[in-house]
């Protein structure tokens, strides 16, 4: 006979997280709460991505830009509306930032002033919605300032240093809808199960391999990059002596590019180049792109710094919208690239 199949032990994001919480002395069950409201916000979202090919008021451009200038796609509204929505009134937060918003977003008045904030970018890699590409949300949560004050929140408790994070995550809406984060304990990754509609441990403990075949950057622009960052691409890309040159696979959403590179080993590039004069630091947003995924490359064993070398958890934003370049992937890669930054 054959015999039966061993199930695997299935735990949820709530499940886990109330475990942790218990490893915690004093802890509260705020941080718990808040969670379940971003997941909450996380499943609509996801929902409205399975089904954009079938609905017409979900694919296509609106007539809107965003604080950056850029034009707003139609899920690019919804998904923000949906997280803002659901964090603001969940009684955790003191502000929420949105990278969608020039301003803060404070709480409205009648509803409790929490100890935490966050900033968010609601779906990440939004010019691939309509060819069905993955894309993501990132967040990051930091405590406020002064942890027992009940007014409400500013712009300075959310400019804070990326190493000073208490949590931060993303969610990838791909093949199937997966949520990677860290609370500074390891890296955990939940994949969502729709016919329970909760998200289970799928990757405990992840670890980025110390190196990696991957590299991914928008080499359309490469002529317009730095001696430093062209000279290292070469490196890696050359064939002399026999070497095997490193593989490109670049999507151009960082979630989804990320999430391959933590999962395979790699390095993904997004320096400045000099035929830009609206974005001369970079264009990837501190607090809502690169801080996050620092945080949890190298909570997984990675690195992630600037093309100065500086790394990117000892930034402290000094608004909400800093532009940075980012280096980020596995520590050996990242290690190598910083031979080639000038000293």
């Amino acid at each position: 006979m054959n015999a039966t199949p061993k199930q695997k032990k299935l735990i949820s994001l709530s499940q886990f997280i109330l475990e942790e919480q218990l490893k915690i002395p004093h802890a509260s069950g705020e941080f718990t709460a808040l969670l379940s409201h971003l997941v909450y916000a996380a499943k609509i979202v996801g929902r409205e991505v399975r089904k954009a090919g079938l609905l017409d008021d979900i694919l296509g451009a609106t007539e809107d830009t965003n604080v950056q200038g850029e034009t707003q796609m139609k899920l690019d509204q919804y998904a923000d509306n949906a997280f803002n929505q659901s964090l603001k009134i969940c009684g955790h937060l003191c502000v929420l930032a949105s990278e969608e918003h020039e301003d803060i977003i404070p709480i409205p008045g009648g509803y409790n002033i929490g100890k935490y904030t966050m900033a968010i970018d609601p779906l990440d890699g939004s010019s691939n919605i309509d060819t069905n590409v993955s894309i993501g949300t990132i967040f990051s949560i930091h405590q406020r300032l002064e942890p027992n004050s009940k007014e409400p929140g500013t712009e300075k408790d959310l400019l804070q240093q990326g190493h000073l994070q208490r949590c931060a995550g993303y969610i990838i809406y791909g093949s199937s809808t997966m949520l990677v984060l860290s609370t500074g304990k390891g890296v955990s990754g939940f994949t969502l199960d729709p016919s329970v509609g909760e998200f289970l441990l799928s990757h405990p403990n992840m670890k980025m391999p110390e190196s990696g075949d991957i590299y991914s950057a928008n080499e359309g622009n490469a002529s317009y990059w730095s001696p430093e960052v062209q000279a290292y691409l070469q490196k890696i890309k050359s064939i002399e002596g026999g070497k095997k040159p490193k593989t490109a696979r670049y999507i151009g959403s960082l979630v989804a590019d990320f999430h391959r590179n933590l999962l395979k080993g790699g390095i993904f590039l997004y320096p400045n180049d000099t035929k830009s004069s609206k974005y001369p630091n970079g264009k990837l947003r501190l607090l809502y792109e690169a801080a996050p995924m620092a945080y949890i490359a190298e909570q997984a064993g990675g690195m992630a710094v600037t093309v100065k070398g500086e790394r990117i958890l000892d930034l402290t934003p000094k608004d909400l919208h800093e532009r940075t370049t980012l280096i980020i992937g596995s520590k050996k890669e990242v290690e190598e690239f910083l031979t080639f930054v000038p000293k």
